[in-house]
């Protein structure tokens, strides 16, 4: 089983790591599932929209709900997340990789990408999450173990990337 995670501290830090490390993965022949995510602005608005890109080559959706600058709470839209995963699993068959940019909330309680990370390891198929420090926990617990922690480096990620891959590191 391969399956590697990344926690960079800092908002945003592990979506906009990630989304490099994807293009740098792409443009390397490695065919990937799953999804890379921004953060765009908006002008008049406290918090950012989230929007994520189905790898390899979209579509983009936006996973955030405007429920306006006084909103507290979840903003995420649930039924546009799973409208990605199965995007992604359609991508699965076909892909060396599995990148999730996110092990949140919905797959600390076992749903989102979860059954979908679980199905690519069952497969054979390395999977790179990022994972922020709130849901680490949980994480652990799902990886029962037998997760990889990588650095922030682009170089150790790409590396651990082909060789689970069976690929020699540039």
């Amino acid at each position: 089983m391969q399956l590697a995670y990344v926690s960079i501290p800092g908002r945003g830090a592990n979506d906009l790591f990630l989304a490099g490390v994807a293009a740098r993965l792409l443009d390397g022949g490695i065919r990937l599932a799953g999804t890379v995510q921004t953060n765009p602005r908006r002008e008049g608005r406290i918090k950012c929209d989230m929007d994520l890109r189905v790898l390899p080559d979209g579509p983009v959706l936006r996973i955030s709900e405007d429920r306006g600058n006084g909103a507290r709470g979840c903003r995420l839209d649930a039924g546009v997340l799973e409208a990605a995963v199965s995007g992604v699993a359609a991508a699965l068959p076909g892909a060396d990789l599995l990148l999730v940019n996110k092990f949140g909330k919905q797959e600390s309680e076992g749903r989102g990408f979860a059954p979908l990370i679980a199905e690519a390891l069952s497969r054979g198929i390395p999977v790179l999450c990022g994972v922020n420090g709130l849901n680490l926990p949980a994480f652990q617990g799902f990886a029962e173990g037998l997760a990889t922690a990588l650095p922030g480096d682009e170089a150790a990620v790409l590396d651990w990337c082909q060789r689970a891959c069976g690929l020699q590191p540039a």
